[in-house]
């Protein structure tokens, strides 16, 4: 589809402007800043909640570790005094008192009748305490627990009679995990202050990279406003991207089509004018010369008569020409697919065509190899035909001769038609299907030709979905061959 001068214009509005605007979200620099932006966010919040972790972890197991330490060294002492009288000297209150005051916790010395002997809070004394952990303790293992939720760790450690052969105490001690709660909240603080300077060097960076990297769309959106403006002779050329390297590449490409549309479209119009006003000055020249003639002889008159004639009539084939072309351009989403013989088609089409070749002395031979039925527009296809053996007919040389064959494989329907004419050639084959080219213009004059039938042929057997081609040698003649298939696939509409 060519896009007309203006219609860039709006496009560009459209898909740069409004929606620039109003969908922020789906802009390229948008996602480059909020992507580089999660990348950092993300990775910081994960190693901030690690290191935490982490840190947490490792301090409690410490901790843990020291209170079983003083615990251990406790108990050997009381199991070694003579537990349990031991526990009402002084030196001994005075190391319990110590490792609680040291740890900011709560020692408990309890019997192997599960009452509490010693309490550094002095609030249990004399009670039984029943608890999964002193009871496994009890067993001659120690425990630990920690509670992350409340706060203290909680450790058990078996007091062993002399002979360290049974176990005849616990001592419990709980200590308070609040500094190390004060630490972690410190470090997470320190933590987050490095987390948000980060993401703010990142947020920067990020805008920086996100207005940098979109600047080569930038500069290929300025080329292509530059289109609405007219064509320039240099095309586009952004290899910052393998992505906008292709994307220059797709509308160099673009753009080199619509420069050969609009120059073959001026070139047509040219055409078309030239081709009209040629038998329109003729037909003016013949009427003037008649009408500053005075006397002019009944003879002389028929033999303008005659002249105007000619170039009415050449008037008339180019106007039909021209309108065989806009009228497949306007149906060609209008076939009128049939199943049509191919052999009866040729037939009748060469039948209408030998009185020509016998005036100019050409012989015209078809051959067919087998019986061929294809789903065509009948209409179309004989036109095809009909132009291609008119005009091999025509520049054929006196005493040449023309030869048709019609064949077919499976799939595709082929008809060749070969000549001993004049022959095209090497460098002119790719243009004879312009419209209104001519390999030999005066000659065409002569012959009455318009430059028309080779395209109308081209475009009929296109709408079919089928090729043609020209194989020729200069005075040797020329073979055209057409590959149509026998089963007409309608094109697909977007």
């Amino acid at each position: 589809m060519y896009i007309q001068n203006g219609e860039w214009d709006i496009i560009l509005k459209v898909r740069f402007g409004r929606y620039v605007k109003t969908e922020t979200w789906k802009s390229l620099r948008f996602l480059i800043i909020s992507l580089l932006v999660l990348f950092a966010i993300i990775p910081a919040v994960i190693m901030e909640a690690v290191v935490l972790t982490s840190y947490e972890k490792r301090a409690v197991e410490v901790r843990t570790a020291e209170i079983q330490n003083q615990c251990t060294i406790l108990c050997n002492q009381l199991s070694q005094g003579g537990y349990p009288k031991v526990v009402t000297t002084e030196a001994m209150n005075a190391e319990i008192t110590q490792l609680s005051n040291i740890y900011n916790g709560r020692v408990l010395l309890i019997d192997q009748a599960y009452y509490i002997l010693k309490d550094t809070y002095d609030m249990d004394e004399g009670k039984r305490i029943v608890s999964g952990d002193v009871t496994g303790c009890m067993s001659g293992k120690g425990t630990t627990y920690y509670d992350s939720k409340n706060r203290y760790i909680e450790v058990t450690s078996p007091i062993m009679d002399a002979a360290k052969e049974k176990v005849i105490g616990v001592m419990l001690v709980s200590v308070s995990t609040d500094s190390i709660a004060e630490s972690k909240g410190v470090l997470g603080g320190k933590a987050n202050v490095v987390a948000v300077v980060a993401v703010i060097i990142v947020l920067v960076l990020a805008i920086g990279l996100g207005f940098l990297m979109v600047r080569p769309f930038q500069r290929i959106t300025r080329r292509i406003e530059a289109v609405t403006e007219g064509y320039h002779a240099d095309y586009l050329h952004e290899n910052a991207y393998t992505e906008t390297k292709i994307l220059s590449e797709a509308f160099n490409k673009m753009l080199g089509r619509l420069k050969a549309q609009d120059d073959s479209r001026q070139e047509f119009v040219s055409n078309v004018s030239h081709e009209l006003k040629t038998p329109l000055t003729s037909m003016k020249v013949l009427a003037d010369s008649l009408l500053i003639q005075e006397n002019v002889p009944t003879e002389l008159y028929r033999e303008f008569m005659g002249d105007l004639s000619e170039e009415i009539e050449r008037e008339n084939k180019i106007i039909n020409d021209l309108l065989s072309l806009v009228k497949m351009d306007k149906t060609a989403s209008n076939m009128n697919i049939q199943s049509v013989s191919m052999n009866e088609l040729v037939e009748k089409i060469l039948k209408r065509l030998r009185p020509i070749a016998t005036k100019q002395n050409v012989e015209v031979v078809y051959q067919s190899f087998r019986p061929v039925t294809a789903e065509i527009d009948e209409v179309k296809l004989s036109l095809a035909i009909t132009n291609l053996v008119e005009n091999a007919i025509k520049y054929n040389r006196e005493g040449g001769w023309v030869h048709v064959t019609l064949n077919a494989d499976h799939k595709f329907c082929n008809i060749e038609v070969a000549d001993s004419g004049i022959g095209i050639a090497q460098e002119e084959t790719e243009h004879i299907f312009e419209r209104f080219y001519r390999v030999d213009k005066s000659h065409s004059r002569e012959i009455g030709g318009t430059g028309l039938g080779l395209s109308i042929a081209r475009n009929a057997v296109v709408m079919h979905r089928g090729a043609i081609k020209v194989f020729s040698q200069p005075g040797e003649g020329t073979t055209f061959t057409i590959r149509i298939p026998l089963v007409y696939v309608a094109p697909e509409r977007g």
